[in-house]
């Protein structure tokens, strides 16, 4: 029998500012539609804004982030502190994927909500590590850019699955690798730990953005390829940094000439 609304019960949850709150909303969330308590009636789809957060940390431009040297106390906390930011970011983007765009399979919202939780763990594996460090989360100043694109990309699922999971998400996948060696320099072998989580997960999180938005091209006729080069420019101005990861990004379902374009363009 079903009892509640899924896109009522994900604004809720995208709505909470507190951190511990909303990751037990989604742990909730995702256990009521796994056990089919929830339906996908039509439901007020409000503008979009900013999320549940909470008052710290304070978000800044990112050219008005400090550089710090991680072999520094606190630069190592505040590398930590970044990617704790993120994975709470990737939470909200997550949510809203699942709040935003209706009359979609339920495979998408079953995909989404899975993200969503494991961006939670993710956080807190994190928020933990950095505690241990004598921090914690809202201690370092942050900025908003995972965010801003969600704003840009609400009008259109396709998009959002475009440069959301295959371009902002997807650089993580290129970037971890480089963090990791970094941190195991400086003996903080927890984190490597961590991270090794985070990149095995996310390799699964951009790979549904890939099938989706292969999905949603294939419901409009369109060319994948082509289409994720047109957004690209549209959207990216051209500014892909690389190098690539190609390896987890062909686990991701990166065809080779979409790996040899964005290396073209970095």
């Amino acid at each position: 029998m079903q009892s509640g609304n899924l896109f009522s019960r994900t604004d809720l949850c995208l709505q909470h500012a507190d951190p511990d709150q909303k990751g037990s909303c989604v742990a909730e969330l995702v256990a009521a539609w796994l056990g089919n308590a929830l339906d996908t009636d039509a439901a007020p789809l409000e503008p979009i804004n900013q999320p549940g957060r909470p008052e710290r940390p304070q978000l800044v431009s990112p050219r008005d982030l400090p550089r710090r040297k991680l072999t520094s106390p606190e630069g190592h906390a505040a590398l930590i502190h970044s990617i704790c930011h993120i994975e709470f970011n990737a939470i909200n983007l997550a949510l809203d994927a699942v709040y935003r765009f209706r009359d979609l399979p339920t495979g998408f919202y079953t995909d989404w909500l899975r993200v969503a939780k494991e961006e939670a763990y993710h956080f807190g594996l994190l928020r933990d590590h950095l505690r241990s460090l004598d921090y914690d989360y809202g201690d370092f100043d942050a900025h908003n850019g995972l965010w801003e694109m969600a704003v840009d990309t609400a009008h259109d699922p396709m998009i959002r699955m475009a440069l959301v999971p295959r371009v902002l998400e997807a650089r993580g996948l290129d970037v971890t690798p480089g963090i990791m060696h970094k941190l195991a320099e400086i003996g903080d072998e927890q984190a490597v730990e961590i991270l090794k989580i985070i990149q095995r997960d996310e390799v699964g999180h951009v790979e549904i953005g890939t099938r989706w938005f292969r999905y949603l091209c294939e419901q409009r006729k369109l060319e994948p390829e082509k289409t994720f080069q047109d957004l690209l420019s549209q959207y990216m101005k051209g500014n892909i940094k690389g190098p690539l990861d190609r390896a987890a990004r062909r686990q991701a379902g990166f065809t080779e000439a979409e790996l040899d374009y964005l290396e073209g363009a970095g």
